[in-house]
């Protein structure tokens, strides 16, 4: 079984593609949204991650706050390693006992907001990278998120710049609205079925 990484920034539409890969019969781990139900729901993740950022980040109904936490380490580079060094293992682990029930499948994604980030594409065979260009990508934001251009921006720019990106992924969809994503997505898929570490997707 092959393990495929999937990432892209901010707007450029990575769940989108996942979501067409999930429709071909692929299984997706949403690593971000594990992250954020261990965070609420792990009694030792919670117990950890009040420790180093204070019981404030919970609310009264004992979920996690994101956008005060965000606020915390957005900024602080140390304290954002430790928020990773508490969640990521946990994530890890749980991606572990995941992946078993498909050992069948011919391959498997593993989708994160922040593969490159973290180094942890080195776990996978290939690294597929979701892009677009920044305007489509800040007006897809404003409209889902109803933020501005401003706070996009400052967001945008606290992430690997996708030309960095660029050199580090085995594939690249281009998910820009005059390129459609599905016809890249079922090459993409035959190359992955084939089990091929030599072919690359055409960039």
């Amino acid at each position: 079984m092959v393990t495929v990484g999937i990432t892209g920034g901010i707007g450029s539409g990575k769940s989108t593609a996942c979501k067409v890969f999930g429709i071909l019969g692929i299984p997706v781990f949403q690593a971000d949204v594990i992250a954020g139900k261990l965070q609420n729901e792990d009694s030792l993740i919670k117990e950890s991650l009040t420790n180093l950022f204070g019981k404030e980040i919970y609310t009264a109904e004992s979920l996690l706050d994101r956008r005060k936490l965000a606020s915390i380490v957005f900024n602080n580079k140390q304290l954002l390693e430790k928020l990773n060094s508490i969640i990521h293992p946990a994530v890890q682990l749980e991606f572990l006992h995941w992946k078993e029930k498909f050992v069948q499948k011919p391959y498997i994604l593993y989708e994160a907001a922040i593969l490159f980030e973290t180094g942890s594409f080195r776990k996978f065979d290939f690294t597929i990278l979701v892009v677009a260009d920044e305007k489509e990508r800040i007006e897809r934001v404003i409209k889902r998120d109803h933020s501005n251009v401003k706070a996009v921006l400052m967001r945008m720019h606290h992430q690997m710049h996708d030309t960095e990106k660029r050199e580090l992924a085995d594939f690249i969809i281009e998910n820009n609205d005059n390129q459609l994503i599905i016809p890249q997505i079922l090459k993409l898929d035959q190359i992955l079925k084939s089990n091929s570490h030599v072919w690359k997707m055409d960039r």
